[in-house]
């Protein structure tokens, strides 16, 4: 009985140790902040952005100062002035509102954009990451800038600086 049991224990442990997974770590961010190509993107996007928050914020003072002259003469104009002056404020903000929408939307010119700047990119990394882990039989490859629950992780399994040189940006 005692043979049956040691033994039993025995195969459960090798079982255990036969299957255990390999693993490996990226540094993501690391791999972006190396590559010239992400940061020139990023930049552009930066820019872009900013013209793009001119223009809302330009449209968003036209409708406060539109409600700012509404305020000063209200008192002084008909029930027809008023409500002619409180549609074109308001016609102003939904311009606003548009015009937010039309660039930061889900749907919007900074994320067509960034599809189209920043996803080859993260493709080609993605791909390098996944050619990387069948060569060397890696089971999960975790990053490690969005591991937020990753208190420790030795070095020896980080292959961040494999990938920049597959990549041809060598580290």
């Amino acid at each position: 009985m005692k043979k049956i049991i040691l033994f039993s224990i025995y195969c459960l442990l090798w079982s255990l140790t036969g299957n255990a997974q390999r693993i490996a770590l990226i540094d993501m961010e690391y791999i972006l902040e190396n590559i010239p190509a992400y940061q020139k993107a990023n930049y552009e996007l930066e820019q872009l952005s900013q013209q793009y928050q001119k223009a809302i914020e330009a449209k968003a003072k036209e409708a406060e100062f539109l409600y700012n002259a509404y305020q000063k003469s209200a008192n002084t104009m008909s029930a027809t002035q008023r409500s002619q002056k409180e549609e074109a404020i308001v016609a102003k903000e939904k311009e606003t509102m548009e015009l937010r929408q039309k660039y930061f939307g889900n749907e919007g010119e900074m994320r067509k954009k960034e599809e189209a700047l920043i996803m080859p990119i993260q493709n080609q990394i993605y791909e390098t990451v996944k050619e990387i882990s069948m060569q060397k039989g890696y089971d999960i490859v975790i990053d490690r800038a969005s591991a937020n629950s990753m208190i420790y992780a030795s070095p020896k399994i980080d292959i961040s600086n494999e990938i920049l040189r597959k990549l041809g940006y060598s580290k």
